[in-house]
């Protein structure tokens, strides 16, 4: 691929000179992750958690400068006030910072990187400005409908270009010309390699769940794609944890990055009103439920279970007794999944049962109940699952089914979160 830099400026070293790296899909140097006496950028540490080297913080959207019509998407969203990771990261971003901010599911993440590229895009051109690469197929389309959410009325494009999908499909819409492209390493990779997807105008390359991403064993094609981007691009990365190869991986790809941590107590659970019912054995579970269903359909209500067989086992239980809900779980395949997605967005379902693996790919504005049939495993979980109906402060109820087993778990997430979880009342339906 002889041009693949023939949009660099004269004189400019290649991102593989830059890293003193062979071609093909080799690591660049030093990219074994393993560096140990690697200090990182200023502002970070190695043992997993960084410092914040930025310090602007603006309260409030308005503050921000935005642009019109980005602004009246925001609220239109639903967002009131900019969560801690808005009010310190959308500036330095706006303003071509690269940066690193660490960042649980829950704190606005996703809208913090689509308010920053909504406002630095050209929407007179068609030109991809914007690539957005995301660990999960379920996280990319959540991140493509927040970012059109918020760009409402302002007439952008974006793509989610994601494995399972048609191949000729997305090479179409591609050719078509997008703005904003959010997708799985693999496929953005490929429509790269195919020259469908040029390159050559993008501004900006947003990393989310770098942890995840490079767990899930994507580090090749990660550096694969950050070889085609334009030498100034910049880079914004996002991860709740910075294992070393994280820490690598800013080091090889930024210039000087700001960094900002949203700490874990900045996580909100407020607006969630918590509950929990005591139902003793793991058979009543089932009971409990059916008594409560009648107040999961006011609005629309996820329950998750640990096991994709337990999902299973729910849903034919739930369904016997003609209770109308809807499944679904990691063995799924694409095109089921999305239909189940559609419709639970839509409303036309207004019950999901589901495991954590979609805990951080479900962002439905509606869902305000949250039910943990079975407490989650991790108690970092939790906050993934009940994070959900509450986000940016908007209101939420979370109802924990407690066997007598659970009640130490319970007590942990109190202490952890330091929140408190009551009885459930009578009224609970008042409260949705």
């Amino acid at each position: 691929m002889s041009d693949k830099y023939d949009h660099q400026k004269e004189g400019e070293p290649s991102r593989d000179e830059e890293w003193g790296s062979g071609g093909g899909g080799s690591t660049p140097s030093g990219g074994s992750g393993d560096n140990k006496d690697y200090d990182g950028p200023a502002g970070m540490e190695v043992d997993g958690v960084i410092e914040s080297s930025w310090t602007e913080v603006a309260t409030s959207f308005d503050d921000m400068n935005l642009d019109e019509a980005l602004l009246r998407g925001i609220y239109a969203y639903g967002f009131e006030k900019p969560s801690a990771i808005q009010q310190r990261a959308i500036l330095p971003c706006i303003r071509g910072h690269d940066a690193i901010a660490q960042a649980q599911s829950g704190t606005g993440k996703t809208a913090t990187f689509s308010i920053s590229i909504l406002q630095r895009i050209d929407v007179k051109s068609n030109e991809t400005q914007a690539l957005i690469l995301a660990p999960t197929r379920e996280l990319a389309q959540q991140i493509q409908k927040v970012v059109l959410a918020l760009g409402d009325y302002m007439n952008v494009t974006c793509h989610a270009c994601i494995g399972g999908t048609n191949l000729r499909e997305d090479m179409r819409r591609l050719e078509m010309g997008v703005q904003i492209i959010v997708g799985t390493p693999g496929r953005v990779y490929d429509m790269i390699n195919r020259r469908v997807l040029n390159p050559k105008h993008i501004k900006m390359f947003v990393l989310d769940e770098a942890d995840e991403m490079l767990s899930r064993g994507f580090k090749d094609q990660i550096y694969d794609v950050f070889r085609f981007l334009p030498s100034e691009v910049q880079v914004v990365l996002l991860s709740a944890t910075m294992p070393a190869d994280v820490m690598d991986v800013t080091t090889k790809f930024m210039r000087d990055p700001i960094t900002i941590l949203v700490k874990k107590e900045e996580l909100t659970l407020e607006g969630i009103k918590q509950f929990y019912v005591n139902v003793e054995k793991e058979d009543w579970k089932l009971e409990t439920l059916c008594d409560l269903y009648e107040t999961l359909t006011i609005t629309q209500a996820v329950i998750f279970c640990n096991t994709r067989r337990k999902v299973d086992w729910l849903t034919d239980k739930m369904h016997q007794r003609d209770f109308t809900v809807s499944a679904m779980h990691g063995d799924m395949d694409q095109k089921e999944r999305d239909v189940i997605m559609r419709e639970f967005r839509s409303g036309s379902s207004r019950v999901l049962i589901t495991t954590d693996l979609l805990a951080r790919g479900i962002d439905v504005q509606q869902v305000s109940l949250v039910i943990n049939y079975d407490l989650p495993t991790n108690r970092e979980n939790y906050i993934h699952r009940i994070g959900r109906g509450g986000r940016f402060g908007r209101k939420g109820v979370a109802i924990n089914f407690v066997t007598s087993e659970d009640t130490r778990i319970l007590q942990d997430i109190e202490e952890h979160y330091r929140t408190s979880i009551e009885e459930m009342p009578m009224n609970v339906a008042d409260l949705i």
